[in-house]
């Protein structure tokens, strides 16, 4: 990949949008997943931005994700950015171009990250329905977005990945999520390329590696967050039992269903997260 190109083409897209959001400067990005995108909690002067308006950025071809890009204040005037749909690597973009939403957000002053997905849980304890707040992953894919696109403005080429969801981040929305009434554990997420859904032989295996819950995205954005040192926090609600815990057949638009069916508690709780200090500050 051409690292130079791949540089110029991330600082296009922060300019333009530095220039089309005037002075409002996000802080927070949240990346909403399948299904998600209706979930955005009320902000104060909002903007949105069509994918397709912006010059360089991915575009999403999946249904549930509107592509579009919201950036407002929360009632505490912590500056947000809400990517309504994400991309994936199975839509055929290229890996490192997975890095570009991020790091251009990063540009604009975006510290803190959070990504949210629609999973199957591997394990019959966690039902569809219950939240997932992420305390590691497993990168299935075996890819990697930060290969062959090194540059020092993105942050060390040797990323560190003890701890890629904050721990405090955890502990706090674990705490909201008793105090609103929603079941809610840590878990681990199996990232795999997709889109064809896994066998049930597969499924086995990855709840033998220590996977909870499998997706098909979230892990390379959380790679590129924490190389550019942001804290990030991931937030995963089950859509399905995975292959062979269900007899039933997967489906996408099961999984935009569902979505819609967790919206209301979806967006109070990303309403008091975006309200905790720890994360305001």
């Amino acid at each position: 990949m051409d690292v130079k190109a791949h540089v110029r083409r991330v600082e296009g897209i922060t300019r333009w949008l530095g220039n089309k959001l005037g002075k409002l400067r996000p802080e927070l990005a949240v990346i909403m997943g399948s299904g998600l995108s209706g979930c955005v909690p009320p902000l104060e002067d909002s903007v949105s931005i069509s994918y397709a308006d912006i010059p360089g950025f991915p575009q999403s071809t999946v249904q549930g994700h509107a592509g579009t890009l919201l950036a407002g204040k929360t009632k505490e005037g912590l500056g947000v950015a809400m990517m309504q749909g994400r991309f994936h690597y199975y839509e055929g973009h290229a890996i490192g171009d997975l890095a570009i939403p991020v790091r251009a957000l990063y540009g604009l002053g975006v510290k803190k990250l959070i990504v949210t997905a629609a999973v199957g849980s591997v394990k019959r304890s966690v039902k569809p329905g219950d939240l997932v707040v992420l305390n590691d992953h497993i990168n299935f894919m075996c890819r990697n977005p930060l290969r062959g696109i090194y540059d020092s403005r993105f942050g060390k080429m040797f990323t560190d990945m003890t701890e890629p969801y904050d721990p405090v981040f955890r502990r706090e929305t674990l705490k909201l999520c008793k105090k609103l009434g929603i079941r809610a554990t840590e878990g681990v997420y199996l990232a795999e390329t997709g889109p064809s859904y896994e066998t049930a032989a597969e499924i086995r295996a990855f709840a033998m590696l220590g996977a909870d819950v499998v997706g098909m995205s979230t892990v390379p954005e959380v790679l590129v967050a924490r190389q550019l040192g942001m804290r990030v926090l991931g937030l995963c609600w089950v859509t399905n039992l995975a292959t062979g815990i269900s007899s039933a057949r997967l489906s996408h638009q099961e999984v935009v269903a569902q979505g819609k069916l967790v919206a209301v508690k979806f967006q109070k709780l990303l309403q008091a997260v975006l309200s905790l200090p720890q994360v305001r500050n």
